[in-house]
């Protein structure tokens, strides 16, 4: 089984993918995506989006960070695929899933969902212009507004010689709105051998544990329950309980200003509030937290807030 960090754009930055690696479980993440229109971005684009390729393209435990890109030129998206493989990337993701309005009124993301050509051209076009060891893979949904989508998007992506694809269990049109559709990547395997990693509504290792049985996949990548509960790729590897309330806000007030490849933590504070965002739905202490810091600007406020509700909830403990 390989557990892979998911791309969650404006959340799941160098400085999140740090913090979870750190606590483990994870065999792979992919950056947010790096937009594409039509020019070759310069280096220190990629730099900024993945510091990790100045650092062998890993995090600081270790783990493999492969640059994602979105677009819908497949001339430009093969010569940023290079670049991003020069510069150290193992191999490339293409981002055929996004559901943003912003990015899909622009023909990106899930928009390209409707066009199994146009996915065909531009994974043709990067599988050319990328060294034949490396990836090339693609995240999808089941389809923009059908799941049926899906059979002929696996089919062009895998004909254009795509390594392994992650599907979202979704449509664009359901958003993130449960259940995930596992069953239908059952019936992907079935009819193509790529390889397919399931992803969409795994909150918990008993979800893990039910999806890779329905969806008939070995591999899963994790998104929004990664950050739900710090340690989930462990509670599904190893077995692991889920990490304690007060061992979250001693990782949270210990990596609050730390630095990583040079960066103090500049986006603490917003960063903070959006994981707290998620915490709420494991963890019932995050609630009153986050309505105590939903309004702060400053990362030494927020922490001292964290702080006093640790001591808070350690010394309920003892009594």
């Amino acid at each position: 089984m390989q557990i892979m960090l998911a791309p969650m754009e404006g959340v799941v930055d160098h400085l999140m993918r740090d913090m979870l690696t750190r606590i483990g479980g994870y065999d792979l993440c992919v950056t947010e995506f790096l937009r594409v229109v039509e020019s070759l971005q310069p280096e220190h684009v990629f730099y900024k989006i993945c510091p990790e390729l100045r650092h062998r393209s890993l995090t600081p435990s270790g783990v493999p960070v492969r640059v994602q890109l979105l677009g819908q030129h497949p001339q430009w998206m093969a010569a940023n695929a290079q670049r991003a493989v020069e510069l150290g990337s193992p191999g490339v993701d293409i981002n055929f899933g996004c559901p943003a309005k912003t990015v899909n009124k622009s023909r990106g993301g899930a928009a390209l969902l409707n066009e199994p050509n146009t996915l065909f051209a531009i994974v043709d076009a990067v599988r050319r212009a990328v060294p034949a060891g490396k990836p090339v893979t693609a995240k999808i949904r089941l389809g923009f507004e059908h799941k049926s989508q899906v059979f002929d998007n696996v089919s062009a992506l895998t004909d254009a010689g795509a390594t392994a694809i992650t599907i979202h269990a979704r449509t664009k049109t359901d958003g993130y709105k449960p259940p995930a559709y596992w069953d239908w990547i059952a019936q992907v395997k079935q009819m193509r051998s790529v390889p397919v990693i399931a992803n969409g509504e795994i909150w918990t290792a008993e979800d893990a544990a039910r999806c890779r049985e329905v969806s008939q996949c070995d591999d899963i990548m994790l998104g929004r329950g990664a950050l739900s509960m710090p340690n989930l790729a462990l509670t599904i590897r190893d077995g692991e309980q889920p990490m304690p309330w007060d061992e979250v806000t001693n990782w949270l007030v210990r990596y609050s200003g730390y630095e990583i490849f040079g960066d103090k933590g500049r986006y603490y504070p917003n960063r903070i509030k959006q994981w707290f965002g998620y915490l709420k739905n494991q963890y019932p202490e995050a609630l009153a937290v986050f309505n105590q810091i939903r309004t702060l600007r400053h990362a030494e406020e927020i922490v001292e807030i964290i702080d006093a509700n640790r001591c808070i909830s350690v010394s309920s403990e003892s009594a």
